[in-house]
């Protein structure tokens, strides 16, 4: 069951309350009385424990996919910087005879 943060536009009180979602929602101040209790929208708190999916496919670090493309393009760089002022050709040129500055 979700925890839901309610306050009161009157007097201020704040209370977290252990509800069902079909619950009907709270409109009394249970210290003041008054219909003003209205339900806060906050965070929802909640953690994902263990090695599952989440923790292999979204915690980055070392894989092969994403550490290949660093290492291209820190190689293309050290060629760029090979003391022409002219980006490193390419092996192949492509469609365009390598005329353009996609290569």
């Amino acid at each position: 069951m979700p925890i839901y943060a309610y306050r009161c536009g009157e007097c201020g009180h704040a209370k977290d309350v252990l509800q069902k979602m079909s619950d009907p929602v709270l409109s009394t101040c249970p210290a003041c009385g008054a219909e003003a209790f209205t339900k806060q929208l906050t965070a929802a708190g909640f953690q994902l424990k263990g090695s599952g999916w989440y923790a292999t496919d979204f915690k980055g670090g070392g894989t092969p996919a994403t550490s290949a493309p660093a290492t291209a393009a820190a190689e293309g760089k050290s060629e760029g910087k090979s003391g022409d002022s002219t980006p490193a050709a390419s092996a192949s040129p492509g469609p365009c005879g390598g005329s353009c500055a996609c290569h």
